[in-house]
């Protein structure tokens, strides 16, 4: 099976030669280690859960109350999930276990390293630029990260700033008072990798800028400008994303779009991505599907993955990836790409992104089609994708959901009838 990635517009035709001999089989070393071993007794499912974090499981480090009960109900009596649960997010300032012993924490459940799927994780696919000397942006650990993502000659924000102490100018208090001589033998940046939304963003699009304009040496004066320019990863599209706070926080989308603006004054050209990671391109509900196949196989759960449910509160990330994905799996239905589940249904909850205080809106499509529309550029404005499978107010309700589609009886609640999202 190929892992294409999504773009609508004709400047990322170089997306295709990205994705050329992706093969999701090819697994990098370290995913799906995990050894499973399968219940007789139990149920075989058929339905795979994709979920996202933030919004729907927490707000910040805090649980979404009914987000530890609703995972109870996926839980055995061994303490183990009874369906293949993968959760989905496009938040990247860690590793993958960083993560997964959080939700573990959050949730009371176990949840491996193996079942995460950050923004960068599709990073592990793209070997043709893991040993290119590549500019990471970003917060947290980010050298972590990178070597975490198969990485092996990174250079962080900071370190081309201490190369280069001249470079970054507009906090007047951050500018060097005795700045050291320029690295003579600094190498040249092959390609620039965004991973999420810095701390100080003068700096990073600074830096950025002066790393494309310079085809990858930010000292070098060219008398034009190069273009294209050096190849740029971006992981995490979001405008917004949601936090502690009421409303909807700046995500690593909105950075994305100063970038993008600010190239395009300078240049008059268009900043063009050689691939886009992260919800909603599909390359990412591909690698989440392939994750649910392993865990079912693992487990010894041999009854085809016939259905996708993804649960999110962003319509511009959650529900337009996983409606974008629907329509790949059904234009693909009785071709040769054997083992695909047949549709991927997307869950909307009042949670995070879109809040309309806990209440279950009486006309959907209002609701969601009218609003403006914050998906990233590449991707085209189309109202069928942001119109959700399913709106509810919370994740137990969204769980409730899919149990009740799917005539499924967890184990923890044994013989009881099962809530629907209105009860």
């Amino acid at each position: 099976m190929w892992l294409p990635l999504v773009s609508s517009r004709g400047c990322c035709s170089s997306l295709a030669k990205v994705t050329a001999g992706w093969q999701i089989r090819k697994l990098p070393q370290g995913l799906g280690h995990r050894s499973f071993t399968a219940s007789a007794a139990q149920p075989t499912p058929s339905f795979g859960l994709l979920f996202d974090i933030d919004g729907v499981i927490v707000r910040g480090k805090k649980p979404i109350p009914g987000a530890a009960e609703a995972f109870q109900k996926l839980v055995g009596r061994d303490g183990r999930m009874t369906v293949p649960v993968v959760f989905v997010t496009n938040a990247g300032n860690c590793v993958r276990q960083t993560r997964a012993t959080e939700l573990s924490r959050v949730l009371g459940v176990e949840v491996l390293p193996e079942q995460v799927i950050l923004s960068h994780s599709p990073l592990l696919m793209l070997e043709q630029f893991h040993d290119k000397c590549v500019l990471m942006s970003g917060q947290g650990p980010v050298a972590e990260i990178a070597k975490d993502q198969g990485f092996r000659n990174v250079v962080t924000i900071n370190d081309l700033r201490m190369a280069y102490p001249l470079l970054d100018m507009v906090d007047h208090n951050r500018r060097p008072k005795n700045p050291t001589p320029v690295i003579q033998n600094f190498p040249a940046i092959e390609a620039v990798i965004l991973l999420g939304e810095p701390v100080r963003w003068e700096t990073s699009l600074q830096l950025i800028l002066d790393v494309l304009l310079s085809n990858g040496r930010p000292t070098a004066w060219l008398p034009q400008v190069p273009y294209p320019h050096i190849p740029v990863l971006a992981c995490n599209m979001d405008l917004l994303w949601m936090a502690e706070a009421k409303n909807p926080r700046f995500g690593h989308g909105t950075f994305l779009v100063c970038l993008e603006t600010l190239y395009h004054k300078l240049t008059g050209q268009e900043l063009r991505y050689e691939a886009l990671i992260g919800k909603p391109s599909r390359v990412t509900y591909s690698f989440a599907q392939h994750l649910i196949l392993e865990q079912a196989r693992k487990r010894g759960w041999n009854a085809p993955i016939r259905t996708l449910y993804a649960i999110g509160d962003n319509p511009m990330a959650d529900i337009y990836g996983a409606n974008l994905y629907n329509r790949f799996l059904k234009s693909n239905q009785g071709r040769s790409e054997d083992g695909l589940p047949q549709s991927c249904r997307s869950i909307l909850v009042c949670t995070g992104v879109y809040n309309n205080q806990g209440e279950v809106p009486s006309d959907t499509r209002e609701s969601v089609t009218q609003t403006v529309f914050h998906g990233h550029r590449d991707f085209r404005l189309d109202p069928t994708l942001v119109e959700a499978s399913h709106i509810v107010k919370d994740v137990e309700h969204a769980v409730n959901l899919v149990l009740k589609e799917e005539g499924w009886v967890s184990e923890s609640e044994g013989t009881e009838k099962i809530k629907t999202p209105s009860e």
